[in-house]
């Protein structure tokens, strides 16, 4: 198991140390006191706040205990799946486990339900919403040069999606297939991202040959890796193809750095070293393939209102294709991974070919598959595991080569992802991404945008308040983290043992985390007032809360701490929480001794204290 004992993530930070946990400008009141709180006999408020927020902090910071099921006796359905299973499952392969969910999956059993969910019709789509939105209007807002707006999208997307199961294999596709909309140079940005995320979505239980090819043609991804505009090489000037897509669509959207065992593990020549997969050659030969894409121009233009009042594209191009432009496109020889396409061949059947060459090369299967169990249930999956999962990548069971329903089932229905063995083992598990989190806490409490906006913003901003990733906002096709990172100076490292997210703690992150969960778990989400510039969709530009939980439920047994944790438990770790972890979060709530007369933001604000420190907990960050 990962904990932060193992990777020791954390150096410099001890139990002693306490951080300043407060909203920014006081915005949102600290959890200490309220109406119907009372303080240990002799204790002021800042002893009773220290004695909740070391509790959490302390259990964050030192090592976690094995997993343990809740203790209440639970009779068993027919399926013979306990609750703590069922959230279990439920938490690889969406975003949340509610208790209708564990019902469900309790009914059904793991497979029928998953099938279910998959046959789930696509819901409304990111392009779509920001239309709903009133984003495409043409006015002084000038959204069609905006790209901010695709944090509204994306995290309406993640947090209140009704087919959460799409959700969560379009965020981990999204991962593989690097898109930033950080500074895409094309109007309308956030429709573009929009559109991509919408193709990740629609083909998510389709053909890995079918999506490969709609995110070759995006114009987001053409914007991004430098295929939009690529132009054939001319002998004159010097000029040669851009190699930047030909090399990544390699190197990290199919086939990998080097060749690859069925298993994932890297095959050796005869010299003991990993076989690499190609060559410089090869990306120069395999960018010609990408020459002659540009933007759709058939649909028009308009002319900004704003001075300099700019030539703008119609909107309606953002749902296309690139378009194809034979005189742009690279009639030469084009030889690469033992391919060679005669000169004098098409643009889009080279496009075909190329595509078809990367599809069938035999590392996509554990290239593909290891990652996708990485981003689904654990960072650092066996050998065996792994070569279940591509074996489905290579055939459905019909003959059938890269169907994604098929490979998404095999890793989350794998005897490891559900089993009780890989619980017990030391090696499984993952920490669980910051943007996973906070979808969970919007899923499992039914948040609800009261504007309408979902106005997140981008909480990658602040050193002191920050989730450190936003879905969609990667700082390079990278992603937030590698595949392949192993945290330094750790006992992972000297195992070998990858952990991806890792990459992203640090001592900044872990207190910028718990600051930004105790800025919004009370309350919810806040939107300032220049986040909200008049408009059809808002006609009152005012600061306040807007993406707001339901906690009427927990609010009704707030004061049995005890219960409470129980309770989070079952739902945001899988019943996984140690007893220790438990009694220490149990003992820190009942400091504040809540009583039954309390009113209901005491409720609510205990009810937030809780979740600060079950969600500060390394029972909780570790997702097994």
């Amino acid at each position: 198991m990962l904990n932060s004992k193992t990777s020791e993530p954390h150096s410099g930070l001890g139990p002693a140390d306490t951080l300043a946990i407060q909203g920014p400008e006081n915005k949102h009141e600290p959890l200490a006191d309220a109406q119907g709180l009372t303080h240990p006999e002799g204790a002021d408020q800042s002893q009773a706040l220290r004695y909740a927020l070391p509790a959490g902090l302390v259990a964050f910071l030192s090592a976690c205990g094995g997993g343990s099921a809740a203790p209440t006796p639970e009779v068993l359905p027919p399926s013979g799946i306990s609750q703590s299973q069922a959230s279990r499952f439920l938490q690889h392969a969406q975003f949340s486990a509610r208790y209708d969910d564990i019902k469900a999956v309790q009914t059904l059993g793991y497979g029928p339900w998953l099938a279910q969910a998959m046959s789930l019709p696509n819901s409304l789509g990111g392009w779509e919403w920001l239309r709903a939105k009133g984003y495409d209007a043409i006015n002084e807002h000038e959204y069609f040069f905006k790209d901010n707006l695709t944090n509204y999208m994306v995290w309406y997307q993640v947090m209140a999606s009704p087919d959460p199961v799409r959700r969560r294999i379009a965020l981990a596709l999204s991962e593989f297939f690097v898109v930033s909309g950080n500074g895409l140079q094309l109007n309308w940005p956030a429709f573009h991202m929009a559109r991509y995320w919408d193709l990740l979505c629609e083909h998510a239980f389709g053909n890995f040959r079918t999506l490969f090819e709609h995110i070759t043609l995006s114009h987001a991804m053409g914007s991004f890796l430098n295929t939009l505009g690529n132009q054939k090489e001319d002998p004159q000037s010097g000029r040669v193809p851009d190699e930047n897509f030909a090399r990544e669509v390699m190197q990290l959207f199919s086939i990998g750095l080097v060749e690859l065992s069925l298993d994932g593990t890297p095959k050796t020549g005869a010299n003991g070293q990993p076989i690499e997969t190609y060559t410089l050659k090869d990306v120069s030969g395999l960018a010609k393939v990408f020459t002659g894409y540009g933007e759709d121009e058939g649909d028009g233009f308009f002319t900004s209102p704003v001075p300099p009042n700019s030539r703008v594209r119609n909107l309606s191009f953002t749902r296309k294709p690139m378009k194809f432009n034979a005189r742009s496109h690279s009639d030469a020889d084009k030889s690469f991974l033992g391919v060679r396409i005669p000169a004098g061949t098409d643009g889009p059947s080279s496009l075909r070919l190329a595509l078809d060459t990367l599809f069938k090369h035999p590392n996509v299967g554990p290239f593909f598959a290891r990652q996708m169990i990485q981003r689904l249930v654990t960072s650092h999956p066996a050998p065996a595991y792994v070569a279940r999962v591509a074996s489905v990548f290579n055939n459905n069971g019909q003959g059938v080569r890269g169907d994604l329903a098929a490979v998404f089932s095999a890793v989350l229905l794998d005897k490891d992802a559900i089993g009780p063995e890989s619980l017990a083992s030391n090696d499984f598990g993952k920490l669980r991404e910051p943007v996973v989190r906070i979808a969970q806490w919007a899923h499992t409490f039914r948040a609800q945008s009261l504007k309408g906006t979902w106005k997140i913003g981008s909480p990658t901003w602040s050193a002191e308040e920050s989730l450190a990733q936003s879905p969609l906002m990667a700082p390079s096709v990278f992603n937030f983290f590698r595949p392949g990172y192993v945290p330094p100076g750790t006992v992972l490292a000297s195992r070998g043992a990858t952990a991806p997210e890792f990459q992203l703690v640090n001592e900044s992150t872990v207190s910028s985390y718990i600051n930004y969960l105790q800025s919004f778990l009370q309350r919810g989400m806040w939107v300032r007032a220049p986040e909200l510039p008049s408009s059809p969709m808002n006609p009152t530009a005012t600061d306040g809360p807007d993406i707001v939980p339901d906690y009427s439920s927990e609010m009704g047994f707030a004061h049995d701490g005890n219960a409470l944790v129980q309770h989070l438990n079952l739902l945001l770790c899988a019943g996984q929480m140690s007893d220790a972890s438990r009694q220490a979060i149990s003992l820190a709530l009942d400091q504040f001794n809540l009583q039954t007369y309390a009113s209901d933001d005491a409720r609510r604000q205990h009810v937030a204290r809780a979740l600060l420190l079950v969600m500060s907990s390394p029972d909780y960050l570790i997702q097994r």
